[in-house]
């Protein structure tokens, strides 16, 4: 099925998600909380939310934090493999609960702690003796302050802490209650498990984490179509991964037909991905390859030129519809990659039939992207983002080749190679961004009148709007 367009119409062209528009229906959906939004693609997702493979986006931090909330991070093919086995195996070691704390020793000078306390969105590091928190240390501690001043000298020692075993709402109200913004998580020995925030607490009961089979976080990997795929591919199940991703920008074409075969012959007992493309042709070639979810886009996506640079590729609204349509028929899904800016976009790719939507700039620009944390003329903080098809990516992704070849790649490029996504100091981390997406996509449901994902599909009601159509939907920050 299909999503319905308003009044029956049938597009003659191909739309981009700000050329539709959503209608409401009669609703029984009372409560936004009412809401399953678990996808039913085999990924295990409880939002239907996936963290693109791009390595300025995806990291550690990244998995652990997206994985906690209920989506999924795929980590690069151009890392690794080792290291990516590595943090695959970090990833399932965190907690469900608690976020992973930033530990110092008391002997830690200021510098230091200034640059770890921007890789955690809470803005805190927990000083330790052995295994035991002595003091915490916030970015306020750290201001004004001499560099090479030692942090026992500037941490509170008057800790609030909470018991691993505790339930999130007493968390809650321990915090509220002290004043704190977060506290140390202690076992009953004393050690430090982790750290809780109020609004991690809050998000604890608002969000089911992704888990695997063994109540692990879940976190995906990806490889290439070149060399030895099924190698690549077996080293990242047997290290863990939950799905594992087939990505490149052209997916079909014979090179991914083959890489296809080569995974599916090592028996994977995970979701496969593949992709990218566009049309439902190249959905169904994939998919009779051995695909289970299809990747759905070229060149919606903020890092890539391709459009521009080959004319090749397709609105995405429409890339979605029919690409999904095509899956369906298939017992398969598809993901809708790139070009989302706004939860209004998550929510018509969903509508046109997406299981999950793959985000990668509009997380480039959190706290949990591995990008280093940097300050422009104006003290606005940002991180650098770059396309994977790229000439960084690309110089990065040949290293072990060389000189001639290196260069000789590098002359094709198709992305931005250095951007700066700036850090909303409203929504810092990745988790103030899922809140915003879930909320919009929540609420888009109960205009919808559907419980589920498959209900949202089917009782979707689309329109198509003129330009003016859709700069009247958006908000005035200030008076005209």
């Amino acid at each position: 099925m299909t999503v319905h367009f308003l009044n029956g119409l049938q597009p003659q062209f191909d739309l981009t998600y700000d050329d539709v528009f959503m209608v409401p229906n009669e609703s029984d959906v009372t409560s936004r909380l009412d809401v399953d939004l678990s996808t039913e693609d085999g990924t295990g997702t409880t939002i239907p939310l996936v963290v693109a493979n791009m390595t300025a986006i995806a990291g550690r931090r990244m998995a652990e934090t997206t994985a906690r909330r209920g989506a999924l991070t795929i980590i690069p093919q151009d890392i690794p493999v080792e290291v990516v086995s590595e943090v695959i195996g970090w990833t399932k070691r965190r907690h469900l609960v608690f976020d992973t704390a930033i530990t110092l020793d008391q002997h830690t000078t200021v510098g230091e702690a200034q640059v770890l306390l921007g890789k955690r969105a809470h803005g805190a590091a927990v000083v330790t003796e052995g295994d035991r928190p002595v003091g915490l240390v916030t970015e306020k501690d750290l201001t004004g302050v001499d560099r090479f001043v030692q942090v026992h000298d500037v941490m509170s020692r008057d800790l609030v802490t909470v018991t691993d075993d505790v339930d999130v709402v007493g968390a809650f109200d321990t915090l509220n209650e002290s004043r704190r913004r977060l506290a140390p998580v202690v076992s009953a020995d004393g050690t430090l498990v982790g750290v809780l925030t109020r609004q991690g607490a809050l998000r604890a009961n608002l969000y089911s984490p992704a888990v695997d089979a063994d109540g692990a976080l879940r976190i995906g990997a990806a490889v290439g179509i070149n060399g030895d795929v099924a190698a690549k591919a077996s080293q990242l199940l047997e290290a863990g991964a939950d799905v594992l991703v087939i990505d490149t920008a052209h997916g079909h074409q014979r090179k991914m037909l083959e890489a296809l075969k080569a995974v599916r012959d090592l028996d994977p007992q995970v979701p496969v991905v593949a992709g990218n493309v566009v049309s439902a042709t190249g959905t169904r070639d994939l998919i009779e390859a051995g695909a289970d979810i299809v990747k759905v886009g070229v060149g919606p996506g903020a890092m890539c030129t391709t459009r521009m640079m080959t004319a090749v590729g397709r609105p995405q609204f429409s890339a979605v519809l029919e690409c999904a349509s095509a899956a369906r028929e298939l017992g398969k899904h598809v993901w809708a990659d790139g070009g989302v800016r706004h939860p209004r976009d998550v929510a018509l790719a969903l509508a046109a039939g997406a299981s999950n939507v793959m985000i990668g700039s509009w997380f480039a620009g959190t706290l949990e992207s591995p990008g280093d944390l940097f300050t422009d003329e104006k003290g606005r903080q940002f991180k650098e983002s770059f396309g994977m098809a790229s000439s960084r990516a690309v110089r990065n992704r040949t290293a072990t080749d060389s000189a001639y070849e290196r260069a000789r790649k590098a002359m094709f490029e198709e992305g931005i190679s250095s951007a700066r996504m700036f850090v909303d100091p409203a929504r810092p981390s990745v988790e103030d961004v899922i809140d915003e997406i879930i909320s919009g996509l929540r609420s888009s449901c109960t205009y919808a009148g559907a419980r589920t994902l498959a209900e949202f599909h089917e009782r979707a009601t689309v329109g198509i709007q003129s330009t003016a159509g859709f700069a009247e939907g958006r908000p005035l920050h200030q008076s005209w």
